[in-house]
């Protein structure tokens, strides 16, 4: 059978495959507007909202969605490999990161009285090395005579052997004529391992040999080797309060806890804090400290405590 030659357009088109669909303009500029915000969890639900009210656009709006994915993976591997070579290049003195405090202390145990505290910690975060340092003291003077004197300076170097386990350094030195010390220097190093290490939750444990020197106020020294276990928890509990607990007095900014243990004196100091953001660079804290010594100089009490209500800045 033969078709008129004017006909044959007219039986091409019917034979032909049906055209696919383009996704509508409207759906379109949606989705261009969640791209354009650089947001992927926006425009994951966007992309989710078309398909299911286009379904026959899934093809092309799988297309569009994979390439923004690969733009993204792009961006941030391009961003990651800036970062990491402006780490590695900077110098000694850059890439510091630091927190002042300010605020009031009551302490109870060798003195009873309040008085004003003031804190500094910097940090130096590298590709496997962290650098600490931290200082604080604690002051009162009541009718020319100084009833609370306490200072302390810590410089922590870690280095990262894998994505949790890290080996530390340790070197401090602590001041409390009230305790019964002119000067104590400790120095340590071992291994640590990151127990959890979540965005909003973060544990850690350290371990390790410390050989540490007391200078009494009586004028008497002594040097022995102890051995140092600290344990470091912080926890944002929402994006503007953190609930901080440690057992490592090198780590007073946030909760720390360091037990020092040798043949003639255990020492242990537990720090616990709350901190509540009040703008991005400003957080009040308020943190509770024992610091024990179970053979304390003659005279002093083992158990000394000191809250602390302050205002931090962030640099």
């Amino acid at each position: 059978m033969r078709y008129p030659t004017a006909s044959l357009p007219l039986v091409a088109a019917l034979f032909a495959a049906p055209a696919q669909a383009e996704v509508p303009e409207p759906v379109k500029a949606m989705i261009d507007a969640a791209i354009a915000s650089g947001d992927a969890a926006k425009v994951d639900t966007v992309i989710g909202l078309a398909k299911q009210t286009n379904p026959d656009d899934a093809a092309e709006l799988d297309a569009i969605h994979q390439s923004f994915k690969d733009q993204l993976a792009a961006r941030q591997a391009a961003q990651a490999a800036e970062k990491e070579q402006a780490i590695r290049s900077a110098g000694l003195f850059e890439n510091w990161s630091g927190k002042g405090e300010l605020g009031a202390f009551r302490a109870t145990g060798n003195s009873s009285n309040t008085g004003i505290t003031a804190g500094l910690s910097l940090k130096r975060e590298g590709i496997d090395w962290t650098h600490k340092l931290r200082g604080r003291a604690n002051y009162q003077r009541n009718n020319g005579v100084t009833s609370r004197e306490q200072y302390f300076f810590a410089y922590e170097p870690n280095y990262n052997i894998s994505e949790r386990l890290f080996v530390y350094g340790l070197a401090q030195y602590e001041r409390d004529r009230f305790q019964g010390f002119s000067g104590r220097y400790a120095v340590s190093g071992g291994i640590g391992y990151k127990i959890i290490n979540e965005a909003d939750l973060q544990l850690s444990a350290k371990a390790g040999p410390a050989y540490r020197v007391t200078d009494f106020v009586t004028g008497e020294s002594e040097s022995r080797i102890a051995g140092l276990l600290g344990v470091d928890f912080d926890w944002n509990i929402t994006d503007r309060l953190k609930l901080t607990h440690d057992t490592n007095a090198v780590a007073e900014t946030g909760g720390s806890a360091t037990v020092i243990v040798d043949s003639n004196n255990t020492s242990i100091n537990l720090v616990t804090g709350l901190n509540a953001k009040v703008s991005d660079s400003i957080t009040t804290r308020f943190s509770y400290t024992i610091e024990y010594d179970s053979n304390p100089p003659a005279g002093a009490v083992k158990t000394d405590t000191l809250s602390r209500v302050t205002l931090i800045y962030d640099f």
